[in-house]
């Protein structure tokens, strides 16, 4: 089972679940922390790492002996990652999509492959846990091929954690595009759910099972819990707005550990996880 840990607004606890849930599920588990623009589940998990290794997407370099600059790679580029000029052929890598178009419709060959380094995928383990997040170098914009790097090492043996990015644009669809089921973290405030509602329709297009945790509840308002029930999306848990907790997580610890009651709580929450996916799930 592939659960994606989603939500439209960043910091609102999708670490905290992730985490938490992994160290409480019964079963082979694994995480895959998918905000590879700042990836923090280590920082809770201290996962031992074994290996590392670049993630690499072609971009063109052009031939300008061989090049006749007819502009059919400029006028195929839909992400403008090309520019021909009168003797002159100008490449844009971060626009770059490495789709492979521009290769395979240049008729003089004059178009070869050139290796541009994103990021890094990084492989260990942490309490019994696999772990593998991906991490995007300074200055890169191009998230969902390491995104997609990440879940290419998803094991069909074990259940699958993606801890995914905020948002509700291309790398959040890379993190959740698949997935049995995505779950979805809110808190109870105007912002909160203002982006639960983008992060919902956006679930919803995607055809994906998914149900809401409510953290920090009691926080605010309970617009999110009558938003819910008008959208007849279950509200698997709720997570108190607690000073403890607050506390445990500044310190990096985790709550299952530091309040034993959770790892109940969060075994709850797999199980009703599981029951909606046999179901088909809260999907339409």
């Amino acid at each position: 089972m592939i659960i994606s840990i989603a939500s439209g607004k960043g910091g609102t606890g999708k670490t905290t679940v992730s985490t938490n849930l992994a160290l409480s599920i019964e079963h082979k588990v694994q995480l895959l922390d998918c905000d590879v623009e700042e990836p923090n589940a280590h920082l809770f998990l201290n996962p031992v790492m074994k290996k590392k290794e670049p993630v690499i997407a072609p971009i063109p370099e052009i031939d300008l002996e061989k090049c006749t600059f007819c502009k059919k790679c400029m006028d195929m580029c839909r992400y403008g990652a090309i520019a021909v000029l009168k003797k002159d052929v100008l490449t844009f890598d971060n626009l770059c999509h490495s789709c492979g178009g521009c290769f395979e419709i240049c008729p003089e060959n004059a178009i070869v492959e050139k290796d541009r380094i994103l990021g890094e995928i990084e492989h260990g383990s942490a309490r019994g846990i696999s772990f593998i997040h991906g991490r995007m170098d300074v200055g890169q914009v191009m998230a969902p091929p390491i995104i997609k790097k990440v879940r290419s090492y998803t094991d069909p043996d074990f259940v699958t954690l993606i801890d995914a990015p905020p948002g509700t644009s291309c790398p959040v669809i890379a993190a959740m595009n698949k997935a049995d089921f995505v779950l979805l973290v809110t808190e109870p405030t105007p912002f909160g759910l203002h982006d639960l509602k983008l992060a919902v329709e956006t679930v919803k297009i995607l055809g994906i099972p998914h149900g809401l945790v409510i953290n920090r509840a009691g926080l605010g308002n309970d617009d999110v819990k009558i938003y819910a029930g008008k959208e007849n999306l279950p509200i698997l848990m709720e997570i108190p707005f607690d000073k403890k907790i607050a506390q445990i997580y500044s310190k990096g610890q985790m709550v299952v550990d530091e309040l034993p009651e959770y790892k109940e709580k969060f075994q709850a929450l797999f199980e009703k996880i599981v029951q909606l996916v046999e179901k088909g799930g809260q999907s339409k």
